[in-house]
């Protein structure tokens, strides 16, 4: 086994043996960074950074100073800005912006003794399904079928495809309507969306500021816990962010859920879902229930509205975060022609610089906050919202302790399979995630099975607010029973 593929965990504790050096793992990865160009997974590289990191990590290993993530080599997503570093969103109205200040998710991961080995490609300003919306062109997935390349996942497909690749140990990602978890179901690994406002989002490069959320992406439960503890904690430069304490979230990992209480959503059958992911559904409710759970069905009465709300709430306020890139204090700015104005400059940037995708957004945003339209849209999808988590409210109060759903209605789809096809058929990836971040809930996806083409499945499970060292125990006890081992064959 290459050092490259080894978990945080195991990474963690070899180095505190002195089995290997953080300098070693580090030059794995790069190595293994550098292999897998078609990919397309890293749009930045930082080596030499990585082995001053590195360097500096390794010192404090040796002094026993070492907190669980020094040494350990992660990917960064283009949305987090890191100093010094291009952090451009994977948009051309970001271009050679380097910003001069640390996000705060990555400042105190490189506090932790991290190794950023560079940035991860994703879907411009988030927006999409696939990773085909990057100004980089699309990343790839490391599993395929055939000749077939598939997409990672979105918006976070660029992190995904690098941790299932192996060319990281782990790589942070942000969920708006389902960005961690649906790339992380389609590779095969494990991501974690966080209860809202359990990680800063200062200096993440804003889509839809009240659904928001960085998280990890990571091999198993148990990095993805050691991540997340990294990651969390109160930032008084972010006032969405809770100043409630961070448990040692893998302390928690106990894998003993008896007497756990696992609801069942009815409405999350929906129509036409295909017979494999139904049967996954129900062999991970048999695996709770074996553990010593509680399987009771439960009724979320407004999850049908969850995704018309969310293509009106996120547009929306998209269109005014994104209303900043004129042209004017960073970025791109369009040449042009002798007697254009301001007006002009703004219209010339923005066509040049916003992808397709990203202008289809800010217009539907822009037309539902207009005058005369935000009553019809804008105020009665955020009454929509105000019941989807009320349904939440409801059920947790009545004793659930989480909720097993799937995480997409499908296994991966094959890049450039929806490009012809209505907006809508690729919003629909969304359908069983937006409902958590709509609510503020934390969900994570597991890795549970394969399809009928040898495609990783992952099932989603929801839970209380502020409670994720309940829900990563139960996720634990799910990968443990699925015995999810597979790995994509290498092919590039």
């Amino acid at each position: 086994m290459s050092l490259n593929e080894l978990t945080i965990a195991a990474a963690r504790d070899a180095l505190r043996k002195g089995e290997i050096t953080a300098p070693e793992l580090t030059e794995s990865c790069l190595t293994a960074v550098e292999g897998a160009g078609v990919l397309n997974a890293f749009v930045h590289h930082t080596p030499d950074l990585a082995r001053k990191q590195a360097d500096a990590a390794q010192i404090r290993i040796r002094a026993g100073m070492s907190p669980d993530l020094c040494g350990i080599p992660l990917g960064i997503k283009d949305l987090f800005c890191t100093k010094g570093v291009p952090s451009q969103a994977a948009s051309n109205i970001l271009e050679n912006f380097r910003p001069e200040y640390e996000s705060t998710v990555t400042d105190q991961l490189f506090r932790a003794g991290a190794v950023m080995l560079g940035k991860l490609n994703m879907d411009e300003f988030a927006m999409g399904s696939s990773n085909e919306t990057s100004c980089y062109g699309n990343a790839v997935n490391p599993w395929k079928v055939d000749d077939r390349q598939l997409t990672p996942g979105g918006s976070s497909g660029g992190s995904a495809s690098a941790v299932a690749a192996d060319l990281c140990l782990g790589a942070t990602g942000t969920d708006t309507g389902g960005s961690i978890r649906q790339p992380a179901a389609f590779v095969g690994i494990t991501g974690i969306k966080p209860t809202y406002g359990r990680v800063s989002r200062w200096g993440i490069v804003a889509f839809a500021s009240s659904l928001d959320q960085a998280g990890p992406m990571a091999k198993d439960v148990r990095d993805a816990a050691i991540l997340l503890r990294a990651m969390a904690g109160h930032d008084p430069k972010d006032s969405t962010s809770a100043d409630i304490p961070v448990p040692d979230f893998e302390a928690m990992l106990t894998g003993d859920i008896r007497g756990k209480t696992i609801g069942i959503p009815r409405e999350y059958r929906m129509d036409g879902m295909p017979e494999e992911i139904e049967r996954l559904w129900a062999e991970g409710t048999a695996m709770l229930r074996d553990a010593g759970a509680k399987i009771t069905d439960i009724s979320l009465p407004h999850t049908k509205y969850a995704l018309p709300a969310y293509y009106v709430i996120a547009p929306a306020e998209a269109s005014s975060n994104l209303a900043r890139y004129d042209g004017v204090r960073f970025g791109h700015r369009a040449k042009l022609a002798q007697g254009d104005g301001i007006t002009e400059m703004y219209e010339k940037t923005r066509a040049e610089g916003f992808g397709p995708e990203v202008q289809r957004r800010v217009m539907v945003g822009t037309y539902v906050l207009s005058a005369g339209f935000y009553d019809a849209y804008y105020n009665r999808a955020r009454r929509v919202r105000a019941l989807i988590k009320r349904d939440f409210d409801q059920v947790f109060a009545e004793g659930v302790d989480a909720i097993l759903t799937p995480a997409t209605p499908s296994a991966a789809f094959g890049l450039g399979e929806m490009a012809n096809a209505d907006p809508v058929q690729m919003y629909l990836n969304d359908v069983f995630t937006v409902t958590v971040n709509l609510a503020g809930l934390p969900g994570i996806a597991v890795p549970a099975g394969l399809d009928r083409q040898g495609l990783p499945l992952g099932l989603q499970l929801i839970g209380r607010p502020w409670e994720e060292g309940d829900l990563l125990n139960v996720a634990y006890t799910l990968e443990r029973a699925a015995g999810f081992v597979g790995k994509p064959a290498k092919w590039w």
